[in-house]
């Protein structure tokens, strides 16, 4: 599979027009003022607990600024928001201008496009989630650190991120408009992260399968600093199935014509 010119040229054009650099701007600035947030509560936090060796021992910074930072309500929207930003272009776009028509007459398979349009994307979002790695090189220079919790909460935004940028590729891949394409990848993202919240109403076995396929229950482990096999399998299945879905996308509208 020719994957890497694909590639090549989806960083080209995320990275020599203003989308990506938008994307990573507006990402930074709202991360950086929910950092400077938590910080700030861990640090009034701590001076109480000077003064109380009981709330001392409960104090994690982990708890206190990182999962939070990450896994907080309001982080999440961003992530539900810029991934679809992210992605929206990456097929409608081709369809629209009729790009896609030609790329698929050079000697290059579905496989190919779908996986290097993915791979540029995954980029984007790695260089955006890589600018937050100042924040526990930050806090280390004030408190100890447990870098594997922290390793093991990056891992999971990672898989996330993957799995959410596999979601959007398949919207884009399947209407030629842009706005419809980051619509429907952010109502699916919103799906995806809030189908287990009636879990515990549901109950028995409704309320394990909302469970098993709801992304908050798979990350919250990762926040916590703990790796398990089933949340890794479930990341990896998602964006495999959604890889897939986009790449009968592109076959189906190579079928037709």
């Amino acid at each position: 599979m020719t994957v890497w010119p694909i590639y090549k040229k989806e960083l080209r054009l995320y990275f020599t027009t203003p989308l990506a650099w938008a994307v990573i701007f507006i990402f930074v600035l709202v991360m950086g003022f929910f950092f400077w947030l938590y910080f700030t509560i861990f640090t009034r936090a701590s001076m109480q607990a000077a003064m109380n060796p009981t709330m001392a021992r409960d104090l994690s910074v982990i708890e206190y600024v990182m999962r939070p930072l990450f896994s907080g309500f309001l982080s999440v929207i961003l992530f539900l928001s810029l991934v679809p930003a992210i992605t929206m272009r990456l097929v409608s776009e081709e369809r629209r201008s009729g790009t896609l028509e030609l790329l698929m007459t050079h000697p290059v398979t579905d496989g190919a496009i779908v996986l290097g349009k993915f791979l540029g994307a995954l980029t984007l979002y790695g260089v955006m989630l890589a600018t937050t790695l100042i924040y526990p090189a930050f806090i280390r220079y004030f408190t100890p650190l447990e870098w594997g919790a922290v390793g093991a909460l990056y891992l999971g935004m990672l898989l996330m991120g993957a799995a959410f940028l596999a979601v959007g590729l398949f919207m884009s891949s399947v209407t030629e408009n842009q706005i419809i394409a980051a619509l429907g990848t952010f109502m699916a993202l919103l799906l995806l992260w809030a189908i287990g919240w009636p879990a515990e109403s549901a109950g028995g076995g409704a309320g394990e399968i909302l469970r098993h396929l709801s992304v908050s229950e798979h990350l919250e482990n990762f926040t916590k600093g703990v790796i398990e096999t089933k949340d890794l399998v479930y990341f990896v299945d998602l964006t495999v199935a959604f890889l897939v879905f986009s790449l009968l996308s592109l076959q189906s509208r190579r079928w037709r014509g």
